[in-house]
C-alpha cells in the first residue's frame, strides 16, 4: 500500500531566495506567500526582502497571474451573475484634473451596461475618485457589499471604496510597499490594481493608463509595458481588457481640486466642458459601451454616449446615483451647495507669447499644497479648495494675463501654490509646432 504524499512545510525564506536568485515562483509557492502574510504567519522585515527582490528581479507574466489570483482571493470575489447586463468597469493609473470616473459611470449605466466600481484616494500629487465624490455633501462611499449591490441593481452603478472583504492582501501589501520604496514595480502596480478590480466581478475592463509629465509613468515606453501586463494578466483571468495610453503631459480639463471637479463633470454631463475632457470620456465610454455589449463597434459607442448626454440621461443617472449613495442631489442644479473656497487669487504670466509647456506634476502638488489633497495617507482633504486653469498647451497669453486662478482658504499655503504654478508654466515666443495626441495608442483587443 502506498504512502499519502506529506504536503512539503512552506517557508518564506525559501520563496526568498528563489526570487533573488531570478528564479521563477510557481503558483502555489506565490499563493503560500501571499496568504501567509495575509493571515499575519509571515513578518514584515521577509516581505520586506521579497518585494525589494521583484523590484530588481522583476516578474515573468505567469508569476505575475499567479500574484494577481492570490491576492484577489485573499477575500471575497463579487459574484454579480445575477445582474443580467455585462459588468465593466474602467480604471485609471492616475493623474493631475482626472475626472473621468465620474462622467463614465453613469454615461455606462444609462446605456444599460452595469459599473460597479471600486476607486482609491488621492496619493501624492494626483486626485482620488472617492475624494472628489465626499465633495458632495452626504455622498457615501463605505456602503457594505450588501449596499453596493442594492445601489448598482437599482441604477446600474455604484461606487465605492476598498471594503476590508475586499483583495485584503493589496491593503496589506500597499501599505508595506509604500514605506520600503518598492511602489515603482510595474509586476507590483499590475497585480494591486487588477486584483482589486477583478474582485467586483466584472467581464471586462478598460484600463486609462496616463504618460507625460503629470503621470506616474512618465515615458510612453513604461506605460505601454504596464498596459501590456495588465491586459495579458486580465485576459489570463478570463476577461476582456483594453488599455489606452493617454496623455497626461498637462492637466485634463481646466479645474482641479474636489468640488471644482465635480463642478466640471456635471458641466460634461450637461454636453458642455473643456473639449479635452469631453472628447476622453466619450473615447472610454465608446470602449466600455463595446466591451458591455451595448454597441457593436467602439464609434457606435461613441455615439451612443453623446446621444445619451445630449438627452439628459446620463445627468439623470448621475442624479439618481448619488441620491441613493446619501448625497445632496441638489448639487447638480446648483454648484454653490457644494463647498466653497473663501477666497480667490490669480497667478499671471510675466511675459507674453504662447503657453510652450505645462509641468503637470507641480500643477497637481500646488493643489495638494493648498488642502486638495494628502502629503501623508492620514491626511484631511479640503474640498473646496483648488486651481482653475485659464490657460493651456498652445493658448495665446498676453502679459499679466492670468494663466489660473487658486481658490484657497489659507493664504500662506496659496502663496506657495502660487510660485510653484508660475514656475511650471514656460511661455515661448510661438506656439509647439506639434500637438501632443490626446490618445497616444491602445493596446489589446
Amino acid at each position: 500500500m502506498s504512502q499519502p504524499t506529506v504536503p512539503q512545510t512552506f517557508r518564506a525564506i525559501d520563496v526568498i531566495r528563489k526570487k533573488r536568485d531570478g528564479i521563477e515562483l510557481s503558483q502555489a509557492e506565490i499563493e503560500g506567500f501571499v496568504n501567509a502574510y495575509t493571515n499575519a504567519e509571515i513578518p514584515d522585515y521577509q516581505v520586506s526582502a521579497w518585494l525589494m527582490a521583484v523590484v530588481l528581479r522583476g516578474m515573468t507574466r505567469p508569476e505575475t497571474a499567479a500574484l494577481t489570483d492570490a491576492m484577489l482571493h485573499s477575500g471575497d470575489v463579487l459574484d454579480l451573475s445575477s445582474l443580467p447586463a455585462k459588468k465593466v468597469d474602467k480604471h485609471s493609473t492616475g493623474g493631475v484634473g482626472d475626472k473621468t470616473s465620474l462622467v463614465l459611470a453613469p454615461l455606462a449605466a444609462a446605456a444599460g451596461v452595469s459599473v460597479p466600481m471600486i476607486s482609491g484616494r488621492g496619493l501624492g500629487h494626483t486626485g482620488g475618485t472617492l475624494d472628489k465624490l465626499e465633495a458632495i455633501p452626504g455622498f457615501n462611499v463605505n456602503l457594505s457589499l450588501a449596499e453596493f449591490r442594492h445601489v448598482l441593481e437599482t441604477c446600474g452603478c455604484a461606487m465605492i471604496g476598498q471594503t476590508a472583504e475586499i483583495a485584503p492582501a493589496d491593503r496589506k501589501l500597499y501599505a508595506l510597499r509604500d514605506v520600503t520604496g518598492t511602489v515603482e514595480s510595474p509586476y507590483l502596480i499590475c497585480a494591486s490594481i487588477m486584483s482589486k478590480k477583478l474582485a467586483e466581478g466584472i467581464d471586462a475592463l478598460v484600463l486609462d493608463v496616463k504618460t507625460g509629465s503629470g503621470a506616474f509613468m512618465k515615458s510612453e515606453k513604461d506605460a505601454a509595458f504596464l498596459a501590456g501586463l495588465m491586459v495579458e494578466t486580465g485576459e489570463r483571468m478570463g476577461k476582456q481588457v483594453v488599455a489606452l495610453i493617454t496623455d497626461m503631459d498637462q492637466p485634463l480639463g481646466n479645474m482641479i481640486g474636489n468640488a471644482l471637479e465635480v463642478v466640471e463633470v456635471v458641466e460634461v454631463l450637461r454636453g458642455g466642458g473643456p473639449e479635452d475632457l469631453r472628447e476622453l470620456c466619450l473615447e472610454l465610454a465608446g470602449w466600455m459601451l463595446h466591451l458591455g455589449g451595448a454597441s457593436k463597434t467602439v464609434a457606435e459607442g461613441k455615439a451612443q454616449s453623446s446621444r445619451l448626454i445630449s438627452s439628459g440621461k446620463a445627468l439623470e443617472k448621475f442624479r439618481q446615483m448619488v441620491k441613493l449613495q446619501g448625497g445632496d442631489s441638489r448639487v447638480i442644479d446648483d454648484a454653490k451647495r457644494l463647498p466653497q473656497a473663501q477666497h480667490t487669487m490669480p497667478v499671471t504670466s510675466a511675459k507674453a507669447g504662447y503657453v510652450g509647456s505645462i509641468q503637470c506634476e507641480q500643477v497637481g502638488t500646488a493643489c495638494v499644497i493648498l488642502g486638495g489633497g494628502r502629503e501623508r495617507k492620514e491626511d484631511s482633504v479640503d474640498p473646496a479648495v483648488g486651481i482653475v486653469l485659464h490657460k493651456k498647451v498652445g493658448d495665446r497669453i498676453a502679459a499679466g494675463e492670468p494663466v489660473a486662478t487658486i481658490y484657497y482658504n489659507a493664504e500662506a499655503k496659496a502663496t506657495r501654490a502660487r510660485h510653484l504654478i508660475e514656475a511650471s508654466y514656460v511661455v515661448a515666443d510661438a506656439a509647439p509646432s506639434t500637438k501632443r495626441p490626446l490618445i497616444h495608442r491602445i493596446i489589446g483587443k
